[in-house]
């Protein structure tokens, strides 16, 4: 065993829908802009240009319904609700007909966002991690093992307050979850463990303390966190 100079940090983990066991998380990868009326709230064209990403820290997760601190450094919090894919078995130029064979399983998740700071860095043209990674940003739900789920289609919701917020249907995901495996493994090598939040559908919007997200995607399960 190394001589660690200092403790190693615990190993982020999801939960399993009905098991004690747990799902040790690598990376968190998220695609920009998967739902055509969600590329055109956010002023982009949504053509099938290549998917794009970005990562959040493993250690950003909100799990178990905890809820999640309101962030520093922002006026303007948005949720954005997500169908999340989790790699079980790694790979590199993954073709999409074999792509799902890579998968161990989904969960229903929410990708937090500083809008006004991913906004500024939009337009000097920096990156947006501190809009998009900071602690706290990745709720998530139980995952369920593949089985038979099929990510081509399926209700997807978000409830504010009780209040329907998004609500949309996976069939309208730009790119597939079978393409986007495929896609990202040509970028990076995928290995178990990693997570891949999928994008949102339109109607993203702003939230503060006190409200309440409720979200699911049909056939996987639910999110739920309160903004403290």
């Amino acid at each position: 065993m190394p001589d660690y100079v200092i403790s190693p940090p615990p190993v982020p983990y999801v939960p399993v829908q009905g098991s004690s066991a747990v799902f040790p998380v690598r990376r968190i990868f998220c695609v920009g802009r998967n739902y055509a009326e969600h590329a055109i709230e956010m002023g982009s064209d949504p053509t099938r240009e290549p998917p794009f990403y970005f990562a959040k820290p493993a250690d950003s997760l909100v799990i178990n319904g905890a809820d999640m601190p309101y962030p520093p450094a922002t006026k303007d919090l948005h949720h954005e609700m997500e169908l999340v894919v989790a790699i079980g078995a790694g790979g590199v130029n993954i073709g999409a007909g074999d792509a799902l064979k890579h998968v161990w399983g989904y969960c229903a998740g929410l990708d937090m966002t500083r809008r006004d700071l991913q906004g500024e860095a939009k337009k000097t043209g920096r990156p947006w991690d501190m809009g998009k990674g900071f602690d706290h940003s990745a709720p998530m739900g139980a995952l369920i093992q593949a089985g038979s789920f099929d990510p081509s289609k399926g209700k997807i919701q978000l409830n504010v307050n009780g209040a329907q917020r998004q609500v949309s249907d996976l069939s309208k995901l730009i790119w597939s979850v079978p393409e986007v495996i495929a896609n990202l493994s040509t970028l990076v090598r995928l290995e178990p463990g990693d997570l891949i939040m999928t994008g949102t559908p339109e109607n993203v919007a702003a939230v503060g303390r006190g409200d309440l997200l409720e979200g699911f995607v049909e056939g996987v399960g639910e999110v739920r966190t309160r903004i403290v």
